[in-house]
């Protein structure tokens, strides 16, 4: 895997030099607040000078981000922090670009620019606050929204099928995709870390509860009663076990994921599926992703981690190529090339 190579010795950063002094606006208890505290955690630790951070947002609850990092930021219009992001990482390439957005921000008015930027694999990091509602806008579902919720623009249930983040960017080609809780800071942390070193489009989606517009919309995921039969946390080259007492367990089946219990039927832990975040080919990750409750827990963590060349690094190696090539050095022997004439 290709990782960025960081010195993190002549910079002596801490969590306090990226808290903005700005008030945090987000509602108490927003899940926003923990995503908010990991990401000024992870910022010191990554070997990146304070003015070399940009963090790009589009509208929505979670694009109010910039605002409460205190880095340089660009607070754009719906749906195109994608475009922003692309933009910035393209006129300067040694920037540490983080895109903030939502599930309705990216996916829904911004779904081509998502899409495209995770095909084009541009070195950004896309953090996605999946809240399955829109919050800023009042509680009308979103592109993530379980079918059959009602919401003000459902009253009689919704009757769309919702995407899986996860699928819908491995499916766009994409080489980097993790997930995490709002309830799970320490674990967001070590994801966001991860991500920022991934040389290409690393996306993560951060399940995050809005307690006005859409409260308890993970609650079997995060409730104590029910969690860990339902959190399932990846580690890469470990077999993906989990529950209470660790002994249920995912195995692969022919093409597909089956459930099983760990000493029943003659199961033990060497038949249970093996995670290797590394693989390329994204079969067993998508399937991985897609996996849901009731039938299966949610996966957690690294999900996919696959090296691929950069869109920015090939553009500058085309560019250097052209130069080389080109019979004309610069602006004045480019007029000069063709036939001119004096006007007097």
């Amino acid at each position: 895997m290709e990782n960025q190579t960081i010195d993190t010795g002549l910079l002596q950063l801490t969590k306090e030099d990226f808290s903005s002094d700005q008030m945090v606006k987000w509602c108490p208890g927003c899940g926003d607040h923990a995503i908010l505290h990991a990401v000024e955690g992870v910022f010191p630790k990554l070997g990146v000078a304070k003015e070399d951070f940009v963090v790009v947002s589009g509208i929505g609850c979670s694009s109010r981000f910039p605002y409460y990092m205190n880095t340089y930021g660009m607070h754009g219009i719906h749906g195109r922090a994608a475009a922003l992001a692309t933009g910035v990482k393209l006129s300067n390439p040694k920037l540490s670009v983080w895109m903030i957005t939502g599930d309705g921000d990216c996916m829904a008015i911004g779904g081509n620019h998502f899409i495209h930027t995770i095909r084009r694999n541009i070195d950004i990091n896309i953090l996605l606050f999946n809240n399955k509602i829109y919050g800023l806008t009042k509680g009308q579902y979103s592109p993530t929204t379980p079918r059959g919720t009602k919401t003000k623009t459902s009253p009689q249930g919704t009757f769309e099928r919702p995407f899986n983040p996860g699928e819908l960017v491995i499916g766009a080609q994409g080489n980097f995709f993790a997930r995490g809780l709002d309830t799970n800071p320490k674990q967001l942390a070590v994801i966001f870390e991860e991500a920022a070193r991934h040389k290409g489009t690393s996306v993560v989606e951060v399940m995050q509860n809005c307690v006005i517009f859409y409260n308890k919309a993970h609650e079997l995921i995060t409730a104590r009663e029910t969690r860990d039969d339902y959190q399932l946390h990846l580690v890469h080259g470990k077999p993906l076990i989990f529950g209470k007492n660790n002994d249920k367990g995912i195995v692969l089946k022919g093409t597909r994921l089956e459930l099983v219990t760990i000493g029943e039927n003659g199961i033990t832990e060497k038949d249970l599926l093996v995670h290797d975040q590394f693989e390329q080919d994204p079969g067993v990750h998508v399937m991985i992703a897609r996996m849901a409750p009731p039938q299966f827990p949610v996966a957690f963590g690294i999900i996919r981690s696959v090296a691929a060349e950069t869109f920015e690094k090939v553009m500058e190696n085309t560019i250097m190529e052209a130069k080389a090539n080109s019979t004309v050095k610069n602006t004045d022997e480019m007029l000069r090339s063709a036939n001119t004439w004096t006007i007097d």
